[in-house]
């Protein structure tokens, strides 16, 4: 179980900036080490963040970087960065009605604790201590993680996916929903220059039991998943060396052949099973999994899209102010302004 180790890169993605509107000209107060409209960000929240950085990087055995170093000061601009994008996202929530409960943070901990540690609190504890976290942290990014879900849920609610958009993306992707021949086979490869051997084990292998093949397999298959596995293994057409392929599809049920590859050498092969024809899944058969792949995309574009417009509102009128020596370099909104 891991809280919000470094900086959050999965949660700078749901929560990327801005709030719209968001009040009048920031105004810096004593102890801020930035302003977002009326959201001011003090010193501990920012100490906060960075002891928890500090925290994964020792509990990956790794020095966390030293004040003054270029790893420090990237360190150290994604967390004043992420904490300007939670005020910017958190105050646009409230205006949508998204809050999350510390009753839903206890429940959602709860099952937490019973999925990865049995419930055992001192078991829980132990990795909090091991991975530099704190209780608090934990909730903390619990509620971050709820928080998420909901602003993502209630953006996102509108979206669909019509049929004729899984339609041509099945066509577009046919290949995907395509599968070869197949057949299912047993095989020792004994190797190059071993045609006396293959030979050898041919008379012994034809009409063989299936003991027999394990016996032989495993001591003399230089393949270790056909030497441990009774020689076992289902191929698909052209997944194989040219000569074992076109051996394999085209001999007969039960048979038993050598076969002389260039690449690998001298294999026993037969077929145990017929040729399971090339096939394709069906639109009705995979449209599901299609209309989640597009519901998702749709839904994140929608999310970006509504993301990007709040980063320039709040970039906009002196909304966002920065104490000395905490502006994140290079500046999200020099960047948003250089991309309009």
């Amino acid at each position: 179980m891991k809280g919000r180790l470094l900086i959050p890169v999965a949660s700078l993605a749901i929560l990327a900036a801005g709030c719209g509107g968001g009040g009048g000209a920031a105004q810096l107060a004593a102890g801020d080490i930035a302003v977002v409209g009326s959201s001011h960000i003090q010193k501990p929240q920012f100490d906060t963040l960075m002891s928890e950085a500090a925290g994964h990087f020792k509990s990956q055995g790794q020095t966390f970087p030293k004040a003054g170093t270029s790893a420090y000061s990237s360190i150290k601009n994604q967390a004043v960065a992420f904490l300007v994008q939670q005020a910017e996202t958190e105050s646009e929530a409230g205006k949508l009605g998204i809050t999350v409960t510390p009753a839903e943070v206890d429940k959602t901990l709860t099952a937490q604790k019973k999925q990865y540690f049995g419930g055992d609190e001192k078991k829980y504890l132990a990795a909090l201590k091991a991975q530099g976290l704190t209780d608090a942290e934990v909730r903390d990014n619990i509620q971050r993680q709820l928080f998420d879900k909901k602003l993502f849920d209630k953006l996102t609610k509108d979206v669909t996916v019509t049929k004729t958009a899984i339609a041509a993306y099945y066509i577009q992707h046919l290949t995907q929903y395509q599968q070869p021949a197949s057949r299912a086979a047993r095989y020792i490869l004994v190797g190059k220059n071993q045609a006396s051997l293959a030979a050898t084990l041919l008379g012994q292998l034809k009409g063989a039991a299936d003991s027999v093949w394990c016996s032989l397999a495993k001591k003399y298959s230089k393949d270790p998943s056909s030497s441990g596995n009774c020689g076992k293994a289902t191929f698909s057409q052209g997944q194989t060396v040219t000569e074992f392929d076109k051996e394999l599809f085209s001999m007969k049920t039960n048979d038993v052949a050598t076969v002389n590859s260039k690449q690998y050498g001298w294999f026993v092969l037969q077929a145990t099973a017929a040729v399971k024809p090339a096939h394709k899944s069906p639109v009705n058969v995979v449209g599901k999994q299609i209309e989640q792949t597009l519901l998702q995309t749709k839904k994140n574009a929608v999310m970006t899209a509504w993301l990007d417009n709040l980063q320039k509102s709040y970039c906009k009128g002196g909304k966002i102010k920065y104490q000395a020596g905490y502006q994140p370099s290079p500046d999200p909104c020099v960047a948003t302004a250089t991309t309009t």
